[in-house]
């Protein structure tokens, strides 16, 4: 029953007209919008209406949330949703906005102890039930979707990886059957396996690389890095790495080689 009416609920959210407003924004701070088919635009502004209403958004470190905020975080979250049967990130609850880099506490493990809590300056978080995010990073991202980083659909990323219960750069993968989802997995970890490998023996080894070495670190940062090359830098990565595109591009049902060419600047 509870799923039903949840099933209503968002049909109700996505058949409202989108507020001009809102559009306004995406035009303005969004550029992949622009660049977007007509049908995807419309199909991201049906996700954004039922996103917007399940998710918390809260200002942290003085930070007012304001629509421009929201719009421009959520947007670029349900990117990542188009085409695809999606549950819009059903563990998360809200998202939490700092101006700039806030300071996180962590445990490390020594010797088989926990250690003492230790600080560390960060501009973006994903865990369980929320994502945090440096407001400032997220916009000069934003504005600049050609450079291979973008904070938003990184940790976003993460939360897609996490929808099994394990962040480790394995994300559910879209099949049809045990067998078929069991051969896509195969793939998928002998694709991704390799390209990650291969991206720490070229950050050892001070090779220039598409891909930012911070995906180096392990497989789930990989994964989140890769889909951040994925859509900013869709040619360099098809190009360099065809396998592990080809492999992004089934898992996303989106080919970003095609979206349409930014316009060029007025003289």
């Amino acid at each position: 029953m509870f799923g039903l009416l949840k099933k209503r609920r968002r049909e109700k959210l996505r058949a409202q007209p989108f507020p001009t407003v809102l559009r306004g924004i995406l035009e303005e701070k969004f550029p992949l919008y622009t660049r977007l088919s007509e049908s995807d635009r419309r199909e991201l502004e049906t996700h954004l209406q039922v996103f917007l209403a399940e998710k918390r958004f809260e200002g942290c470190g003085g930070l007012q949330i304001t629509d421009e905020i929201r719009v421009v975080i959520a947007a670029q979250a349900c990117l990542l949703l188009l085409h695809r049967e999606t549950d819009y990130y059903p563990a998360l609850r809200s998202i939490l906005v700092y101006p700039d880099t806030f300071v996180i506490k962590t445990r490390r493990r020594e010797e088989e102890e926990l250690a003492d809590r230790r600080a560390r300056s960060a501009l973006g978080e994903s865990g369980k039930g929320s994502v945090v995010l440096s407001w400032s990073a997220t916009l000069a991202d934003t504005v600049e979707p050609a450079d291979g980083k973008n904070l938003v659909l990184h940790e976003f990323a993460h939360q897609l990886d996490e929808e099994d219960g394990v962040v480790d750069g394995a994300p559910l993968l879209p099949a049809n059957g045990i067998r078929e989802r069991h051969y896509r997995y195969l793939i998928w970890a002998r694709v991704l396996r390799a390209e990650y490998h291969r991206l720490r023996q070229d950050s050892e080894t001070g090779h220039e690389t598409v891909l930012r070495e911070y995906g180096a670190a392990n497989p789930a940062e990989f994964f989140a890095v890769a889909t951040e090359c994925f859509f900013e830098k869709p040619n360099q990565l098809q190009k360099k790495h065809p396998e592990l595109y080809e492999e992004l591009k089934r898992f996303y049902r989106q080919d970003p080689v095609n979206f349409a060419l930014p316009a060029s600047p007025e003289r």
